[in-house]
C-alpha cells in the first residue's frame, strides 16, 4: 500500500506544559510520512522554543509563529495553507496520539476511498490520568452531525486529493465543528473507527469547561452558519444538550 504524506495540523497557546508530549506521540508514529506543522498563535511562554527544539531534532516539524493572537481556528488555517500533504489530519498542542492511529486511519481510508474519517478517543485529566471512552459510530451524517458532534478533531483526517484543501470558520470558537458541517454538504457521510486512537486532555480552559459559552457558540453555527429557520435550531440545540450532558458525565 502507498505511504501517501499526512499533514499534521497543530495550533499552539501557551502549551508549553504539554507541547512536547504531543510532538513526541507524533514522532513515535508507526506510520512515518507524515510532516507537522505547529502555528503558534502568540505563545507568551516557552511553547515556540520548545517546538524550535523538535524541528531541529527532526526537519518533518515545521514551526510558523503568528504576529498577532487570532483564535485556535485561524491558526490552524495557516498551518493548512502551509501544508504539502494529501490527508490533513489535526491534533491540538495538549493532545496525544496512540502510535498506530496514523497507520489505522490512513490505511482505512485509502483502502475504503473515504475522504472523511474519525475515531474512538480516552479523555484524560491534565495530569494524565484516564477518565473515560469515547466511542464513536461507524458513519456520521450531516443530520446527525447537528444533534451531535461525534467527529472529535484530534481524531480527524480528511483527503484533500478528493476534498480539496478545506479551512475552517473565522468564529472565535466551533470553528472545527463548522468545517465538519460544511464538508458533510458535500459528502455522504464521514466513517469512524470504532477504537481508541488518541488521548483528549480536558483542562480547565478548554471549551468543554465552558458549558455556557459552548451553548452561545453552538447557537450561532445554527442561526449564522448553517441558517436553520428558528424551530429546526429550537429543536437541534435540544439534542445537543441532551448529548453533550450525557457525553460529559462520562
Amino acid at each position: 500500500m502507498e505511504h501517501p504524506l499526512v499533514s499534521i495540523i497543530t495550533p499552539t497557546f501557551n502549551a508549553e506544559k504539554y507541547v512536547g508530549e504531543t510532538i513526541s506521540s507524533v514522532i513515535a508514529q508507526t506510520y512515518k510520512n507524515w510532516e507537522l506543522l505547529i502555528t503558534d498563535d502568540c505563545s507568551t511562554d516557552k511553547t515556540k522554543e520548545i517546538v524550535t527544539h523538535y524541528s531541529k531534532e527532526d526537519s518533518r516539524i515545521k514551526l510558523f509563529a503568528l504576529s498577532k493572537n487570532v483564535g485556535a481556528g485561524e491558526a490552524r488555517n495557516n498551518s493548512i495553507k502551509n501544508a504539502s500533504g494529501r490527508f490533513m489530519a489535526f491534533l491540538d498542542g495538549d493532545d496525544l496520539w496512540l502510535p498506530n492511529k496514523l497507520e489505522k486511519q490512513i490505511g482505512f481510508m485509502l483502502i475504503n476511498n473515504y475522504p472523511l474519517s474519525y475515531t474512538s478517543y480516552i479523555k484524560i485529566e491534565e495530569n494524565g490520568k484516564e477518565k473515560g471512552i469515547i466511542h464513536v459510530p461507524e458513519k456520521a451524517y450531516y443530520k446527525d452531525l447537528l444533534n451531535t458532534n461525534v467527529i472529535a478533531t484530534l481524531t480527524t483526517i480528511y483527503d484533500s486529493e478528493i476534498l480539496g484543501k478545506c479551512y475552517m470558520n473565522t468564529l472565535k470558537k466551533r470553528q472545527d465543528y463548522c468545517l465538519w458541517l460544511s464538508i458533510l454538504k458535500r459528502i455522504d457521510f464521514a466513517s469512524g473507527i470504532d477504537e481508541v486512537l488518541a488521548k483528549y486532555r480536558v483542562s480547565k480552559s478548554s471549551l468543554s469547561g465552558n458549558k455556557l459559552s459552548a451553548m452561545t457558540y453552538q447557537w450561532k453555527v445554527y442561526r449564522e452558519i448553517e441558517k436553520l429557520g428558528l424551530l429546526k435550531s429550537i429543536y437541534h440545540f435540544i439534542n445537543y444538550a441532551f448529548y453533550g450532558y450525557l457525553k460529559y458525565v462520562k
